[in-house]
Formats: C-alpha cells, sequence, structure tokens
C-alpha cells in the first residue's frame, strides 16, 4: 500500500509563462473566464458542484492551446474534462472554443497543476492526462521535470481504483524516465494497448504532433493503471 503521507510541496507542473495575448484571447479571458473558468478559493475543491452532469471526471494538466482537449470533450460528452494550464493566451484559445462548440463539460482553472491536484479529494477522478510536459532534457534539470515519484503518489491518491494516467512525450529520455518512475511505483501498472480502458478518451493529434512526425520525430505514450 503506498505510503498515505505523501509531500508534492517542491514540485510545479510548470513554469509560468505569459507570451504574447492576441486581442481575442483577452477578450476571451475578459468575457468567457465566469462562465467556464474555476478559481481557487480554498485548499479544497469540490467537483461535485462543477458540473451539472455527474460523469466520470478526467483531468488534463497543461493543455497548451486547448485544441486536444476541445476535441475530447465534443467526442466524449458522457466524461467531465477539467482542464488546467498557467499559460493565459492559450486559456483564451480554448475559452473561444468551449463557446463556439457550446460544451458543458469541460471546465478550466488557470493555476499550477499540483495545486490543483491536491486541492481535490481522493479517489475522485477517473484518470489524469499530461501531454508534452517540459521535458528539461540537460541532466541537470531532470530533477524539475514533473513526473517525479512524489507527484506519481499524488496521482494514485487522486485516481479512483482501477482509475488512469495518460503520458504523452516526444523526447525518448524523458518517456523513458517517466516509465521508471511509474514502475518503482507500487500503486500503478502499466497498460499493454489491448489493456487501455475502453472508457479513456482517445488522444488527437495535434498540429504540433504532426509537425514532429513529419520532421521523423517519435511520439511516446504512456498508459499506467491505479492498482
Amino acid at each position: 500500500m503506498p505510503d498515505p503521507q505523501y509531500s508534492n510541496s517542491a514540485i510545479r507542473s510548470f513554469v509560468r509563462r505569459e507570451g504574447r495575448i492576441t486581442v481575442a484571447q483577452k477578450k476571451a479571458l475578459e468575457e468567457l473566464w465566469s462562465k467556464y473558468g474555476l478559481t481557487l478559493q480554498s485548499d479544497s475543491l469540490e467537483l461535485a458542484s462543477i458540473f451539472p452532469i455527474q460523469t466520470p471526471i478526467v483531468l488534463e494538466i497543461g493543455f497548451g492551446n486547448g485544441d486536444s482537449l476541445a476535441r475530447q470533450a465534443l467526442e466524449n460528452p458522457a466524461i467531465n474534462f477539467l482542464g488546467v494550464e498557467v499559460y493565459r493566451p492559450g486559456i483564451g484559445h480554448l475559452l473561444t472554443q468551449i463557446e463556439s462548440l457550446a460544451l458543458t463539460n469541460l471546465q478550466l482553472i488557470n493555476e499550477d497543476g499540483v495545486k490543483v491536484l491536491t486541492s481535490l479529494a481522493d479517489q475522485s477522478l477517473a484518470g489524469v492526462q499530461i501531454f508534452f510536459s517540459d521535458p528539461w532534457p540537460k541532466k541537470r534539470h531532470h530533477k524539475r521535470r514533473l513526473i517525479q515519484p512524489a507527484f506519481v503518489d499524488l496521482l494514485w491518491h487522486k485516481t479512483i481504483p482501477q482509475g488512469w494516467v495518460h503520458l504523452a512525450t516526444d523526447w525518448e529520455n524523458y518517456a523513458i524516465h517517466m516509465n521508471m518512475v511509474f514502475e518503482q511505483y507500487a500503486g500503478f501498472s502499466p497498460c499493454l494497448h489491448e489493456e487501455i480502458p475502453k472508457q479513456a478518451p482517445q488522444r488527437p493529434l495535434t498540429k504540433f504532433e504532426n509537425r514532429g512526425q513529419n520532421l521523423g520525430h517519435g511520439i511516446w505514450d504512456l498508459w499506467f493503471r491505479r492498482i
């Protein structure tokens, strides 16, 4: 049984960055955030009060510009999605998509993913997906990688029994690192392709990924199930 006394105060999901924000993205943040955005008011986030229909909840940490997450929400109406991102231009972009697609099963949080996870009740998530997080390729920076033992322990506590974690990266070294960290943790088991939960949403290909594949870059998808 994993140790319930986990510590994650030193882990952060992403380095906060702003970047250039367009007029449309800024307008979306101003006009649509109150409709589709959530703010952590305390150390506890009650998911049951967020979504009008109580269905399995999937958390995505670091959704980028949100194209992939919007498509997942559209194609999986029986799943509620909670998207976490610190990049405000990406949040603004996704807000416009939620509005135009009239999505009712997707809410966003502009906050660090570890902080959001910590605020959730244990065993409240059907799954967690983290796609193309910063690989911190230099060896001296590996300690900054999100996937570390303490973070995996946090994921175990927040997912339901038989819940899943889906990771994707285009850095082979990071894929090896992530697989090693999960294999060393007794609470998760790797999933073969045929063992991937049927109810888990498929990951859409992004423009970034298509561009990488055209250049011959590899993509590694890793699935783990809570045991």
